[in-house]
């Protein structure tokens, strides 16, 4: 995907019906969270303090809660076998090396392991690849890096410039944050660059235009960012120049989300176009183009659309709405269509040819281009196949399915520039992942990596159930867990959701999960709720904003239906999400906590409130609302968790845990719902990492230390018997 207008996965359509349109108001806040109540304004919440990332107070506080927390759970006489497995999953050896192709048709790496925690960079050719042990050759060893410059360097990737691809830009966090530091690296010498490109930390990003030309978006001081913390101005920047001495060429508003500059290319590494794109809201967009003379020109594209390929000279768009076009051709949302790019770019009103028109219970999960080919991951009802699509001279796109394994998750990984050839994964909750290189002109695909089990799946079965939300709408939710598993509510049973910004949670192999749930008994449900994409944009605009209480509805539908199928019951079921996904457990654990006995609630958003005033916080408002509207604070309040928490629930003990790194979700989300909930008199184990970014773990180690204390939270609260009190 090549713009992203809406900054999120492009995906397909689903149609509701009136049933759907329907909304069930959330219970009605308490109290004490009504005008003037707690934390519904500066004054009235008294753990802003916590929203010093690193105030000593702040990390005092943090500090007191890790060791107490990690007391508690690594005191467990179970945690220190689930650490060794995770450990021995997180580190193995015996992964898929995921490689991307190079121009050259060489293939790169970014591997980590107990010997490389920080990762190492690597290249080899696909027949090497092939071998059982390929022969790797390091590019940058990142360990090394850190340590001799006294670093935690997380490795952020790499762009280097076509067709050559011997000068790289390199971007590195400091400890995980998404602000990166960007550096030029020369492949052939495996060095930095002396006196090469060097962008200090920032959100943002850098392109290359040509070995002596960046465009750059970036911090470039007081004024070039926007509200929500990415940046507002594009610059040009040549070799030898300084930041303020770069030429600016385009400048958004403060309220945009972010503002970036790329390059459009053939296959040959040839520009074809130089954009801009402007992302007005988390999915609203414009892109510009960027003349010779240095003035730009907005290209006629519907506002919720992607670019994704150029194909034979054909420019491939997603559209995220219905849209008519310049040419008076209609669309509908997640409609892929094409036009021949010269054409386009000197006429806007030129016909497009429609690609593809997803059904209503279909929606496009990934799509790439080979040289000469679109490749499309195409899901239906939660299960995928891959479709390959190519132009005749007049336009029209033919259609082949690869023949791949059938109701699982496919993935479309990276593609060729020199031939047809493009990697494809395969994988099922029970079925180990698999890699296949496929040749999408002669239509042959064949396995070229495939995992081991990482855990003894004998007798276990995955099925596919509907649960029926407040509004009627039928929810989706697969179920994993050992065949002969009794239907009498005893089952330790772990819910995961994430629900937002159009992300689809699909069937994957999961070797943590596997290992230290389902072979131990526990029972892992995934809830395909609205807000994601498996069905299409439709789906996840179905939650917007004044409608977000019904993916958390749908949600708790899905534990709802649990119970009632006496697969579970309260005593023995369990929620996890991270992120958004972390809201979701925030309304069950206020609205609905009679359903639950665990909730594992990573790197949350909480106070919905103050999310717009937090770090990156401001991007979100498309998808939640504005809290400063006193129309759509309204909508926001009724489920902001912080507020809603209070006294005499049946809340159980929580586990939360994030990062003080994370520059996305701020750190104080997490904290002040701990504070909250001891204030209350509720118990709480907490527990921040204090390098990792949104991710939560700056390496291997840590995040098996956090599966770890995961699984040892959970064990004691669903699997002990009594469960935990």
């Amino acid at each position: 995907m090549i713009r992203t207008a809406a900054l999120a996965a492009l995906l397909a359509t689903t149609a509701l019906t009136s049933a759907a349109m329907a909304q069930t108001a959330p219970a009605p806040a308490p109290a004490e969270a009504s005008g003037g109540g707690f934390a519904t304004s500066d004054a009235t919440d008294p753990y802003l303090w916590l929203e010093e990332v690193d105030g000593e107070r702040a990390m005092a506080w943090v500090e007191e809660h890790n060791e107490r927390s990690l007391g508690v759970l690594r005191g467990d006489p179970r945690f220190e076998t689930l650490h060794q497995q995770a450990l021995e999953i997180v580190q193995s050896r015996d992964r898929i090396p995921g490689v991307g192709f190079n121009h050259d048709g060489t293939l790169d790496n970014f591997w980590q392991d107990a010997e490389h925690v920080r990762g190492v960079w690597r290249t080899t050719t696909v027949d090497s690849y092939r071998d059982a042990e390929p022969r790797w050759e390091t590019v940058l060893d990142l360990d090394a890096l850190s340590a001799a410059e006294g670093k935690n360097w997380v490795w952020k990737g790499a762009s280097c410039l076509p067709p050559d691809e011997t000068r790289c830009l390199i971007n590195l966090s400091d400890g995980g944050k998404d602000a990166v530091t960007v550096r030029e690296f020369d492949r052939t010498t495996k060095t930095f660059v002396e006196d090469g490109f060097v962008l200090p930390e920032s959100k943002g990003g850098a392109s290359w235009v040509d070995a002596d030309t960046l465009l750059v978006s970036r911090d470039f001081g007081p004024g070039s960012m926007t509200t929500s913390g990415y940046p507002m101005i594009v610059k040009v920047l040549k070799r030898g120049q300084t930041l303020d001495q770069a030429r600016t060429v385009f400048t958004g508003q403060p309220t945009d989300v972010s503002v970036s500059g790329y390059t459009l290319r053939d296959a040959d590494g040839v520009i074809r176009a130089t954009l801009i794109n402007r992302g007005v809201n988390f999915y609203e967009g414009e892109t510009h183009r960027l003349n010779a003379d240095g003035s730009t020109t907005k290209l006629e594209l519907p506002a919720k659309s992607n670019i994704n390929a150029l194909v034979q000279g054909q420019l491939v768009v997603t559209t995220d709405q219905d849209w008519t076009a310049p040419s008076g051709q209609e669309f509908k949302t997640g409609d892929v269509i094409a036009w021949d790019l010269d054409r386009w770019l000197a006429d806007p009103a030129t016909p497009a040819q429609l690609v593809i028109r997803p059904g209503e219970r279909e929606a496009i999960e990934g799509m790439n281009a080979t040289r000469n080919k679109l490749v499309v991951a195409l899901y239906e009802n939660v299960r995928g196949g891959v479709y390959v699509y190519e132009p005749n001279p007049a336009g029209e796109w033919s259609r082949t399915r690869l023949d791949l394994p059938q109701n699982v998750t496919v993935g479309v990984g990276s593609a060729s520039e020199r031939d047809d050839k493009v990697f494809v994964s395969v994988a099922g909750y029970l079925n180990p992942s698999s890699l296949y290189l496929a040749d999408v002109a002669s239509g042959s695909a064949e396995v070229v990596k495939s995992l081991p089990a990482k855990f003894d799946a004998t007798g276990m079965v995955v099925e596919q159930f509907e649960a029926t939300s407040a509004d009627g709408t039928k929810i989706p939710y697969f179920v994993v867990h050992k065949g002969d598993m009794p239907m009498d509510g005893s089952n330790p049973t772990l819910l995961y959701g994430y629900g937002g910004f159009q992300n689809s949670l699909l069937p994957g192999y999961s070797a943590t999960v596997g290992k230290l749930w389902l072979e131990r008994g526990g029972v892992y449900v995934i809830a395909n709720t609205r807000g994601g994409g498996e069905f299409g944009p439709r789906w996840h605009q179905a939650v917007l904003q004044e409608n977000r209480q019904r993916s958390h509805e749908d949600f708790q539908a899905v534990a709802a239906d649990l119970i009632a199928r006496d697969i579970t019951s309260q005593p023995h079921l369990g929620v996890m999400g991270g992120s958004q996904g972390g809201l979701f457990m925030g309304a069950m654990l206020t609205q609905r906590p009679d359903l639950i006995n665990a909730a594992v609630i990573q790197v949350p958003l909480f106070d919905m409130l103050r999310f717009h005033k937090l770090l990156a916080g401001a991007s979100w408002i498309a998808e939640y609302g504005n809290p400063d509207i006193p129309e759509e604070r309204a909508w926001i309040e009724q489920y902001s968790p912080y507020q809603r928490l209070e006294a005499g629930q049946p809340y159980p003990e929580v586990f939360i845990h994030t990062s003080t790194k994370d520059d996305r979700v701020h750190p104080g989300h997490a904290r002040k719902a701990a504070a909250r909930l001891e204030e209350l008199g509720y118990p709480v184990l907490f527990y921040e990492n204090t390098d990792g970014g949104h991710a939560a773990g700056a390496n291997l180690r840590e995040t098996a230390r956090r599966i770890a204390l995961e699984y040892t939270y959970l064990t004691r609260r669903l699997m002990d018997q009594p469960a935990a009190e």
